[in-house]
């Protein structure tokens, strides 16, 4: 410790020492708390995010056209546009494979942004197509959550409700061993 003839330096420093917050934080007031944090707007986070992120795939296509992809979550299309993205709009639609032949249909919640944890309201449909699609243009349009992407949730039901199926009839395998006789 440097000798001082104010004792002050002292006094203060073991005071700070005693404290669990650092010397710089007990002289800040904030007004705000950690659990009323503001959130970003979508449209601010879509203007940071879409000309680089770690889930934009660029391919090309005819000529010198170069087509975005995503590789987001919560992405029904997989296009990297502000209306398919997961990350900048607070509300998301996901439709991915479950177990046992179940489709997980996941919308996000609004208020609960800061949570990641409990972020998602989850549902698992283990029902026959139409009535899974009956339950998502109930969950995604009739309920206005978003009308706009009702076509798109229909889409990526129909792919994993197809790529669920097992093929119950088709060419057998023929037994490649060789038959001793």
């Amino acid at each position: 410790m440097p000798r001082f003839p104010n004792h002050t330096y002292i006094s203060q420093h073991r005071l700070h020492q005693s404290s669990s917050r650092p010397p710089h934080c007990e002289t800040l007031d904030s007004p705000f708390s950690l659990s009323e944090m503001a959130t970003v707007p979508g449209q601010l986070i879509w203007e940071i995010v879409k000309k680089n992120n770690s889930f934009l795939v660029k391919e090309f296509g005819n000529g010198t056209a170069s087509v975005k992809f995503s590789k987001e979550p919560n992405n029904l299309y997989n296009l990297h546009s502000y209306k398919h993205s997961g990350l900048a709009n607070k509300k998301t639609v996901t439709i991915q494979p479950g177990k046992d032949q179940s489709v997980l249909l996941a919308t996000t919640k609004t208020k609960k942004q800061n949570k990641p944890s409990t972020l998602l309201n989850k549902s698992l449909m283990k029902k026959e197509f139409n009535r899974m699609a009956k339950a998502v243009v109930n969950q995604v349009a009739d309920n206005h959550y978003r009308p706009d992407l009702k076509k798109a949730a229909l889409a990526r039901l129909s792919v994993v409700n197809r790529s669920l199926k097992v093929s119950k009839s088709g060419a057998k395998k023929k037994n490649r061993q060789r038959m001793i006789a």
